[in-house]
């Protein structure tokens, strides 16, 4: 019998894990040509946010920085957090957000526990975030919460 080798998340071979890779290296390449038109698939961000994250055994929380016209100026992983928790620095969004020159912004994080429904914490860190950005004229468009099955997004919602 083969030796199958698995990923560090433990539920995908290094094969499978390294096509998903490439899926999400796809998608975020498809976000981030700047002669593209302005983001307007909702989809298509939730796909890339579900790629990127939904395997993750740990929470990390991740902001697609976007100029005045939508459209992807670049997209990164910003907190690492544990098994049930990141810890998420206004601060740092903030200093992220000016140096990319970003007009607006989208929000995505994982909850490796599989259920996408926010918590309380998700709902209060989100409020600080927009009201932070708020300071700098920066506007929060959604914040996409991913599990293996599901991506729930802050927007559909109405809390945006």
């Amino acid at each position: 019998m083969a030796s199958v080798a698995y990923s560090d998340t433990g539920l995908f071979t290094t094969h499978e894990q390294a096509v998903l890779d490439e899926a999400a290296a796809i998608l975020k390449s498809k976000l981030c040509i700047s002669d593209q038109p302005a983001l307007s698939s909702p989809e298509m961000v939730k796909s890339f946010c579900r790629y990127s994250l939904a395997a993750r055994e740990y929470e990390v929380f991740g902001v697609i920085f976007l100029d005045n016209q939508h459209r992807v100026r670049s997209s990164e992983e910003l907190f690492t957090g544990t098994v049930n928790a990141a810890s998420v620095y206004p601060r740092e969004v903030v200093k992220k957000a000016l140096a990319e020159n970003a007009s607006a912004v989208i929000f995505y994080h994982n909850h490796p526990s599989g259920v996408a429904e926010p918590s309380q914490a998700d709902r209060r860190i989100t409020r600080r975030l927009i009201d932070a950005l708020a300071l700098i004229d920066v506007r929060v468009l959604d914040h996409f919460v991913v599990s293996f099955e599901d991506t729930v997004s802050f927007a559909e919602r109405g809390w945006i």
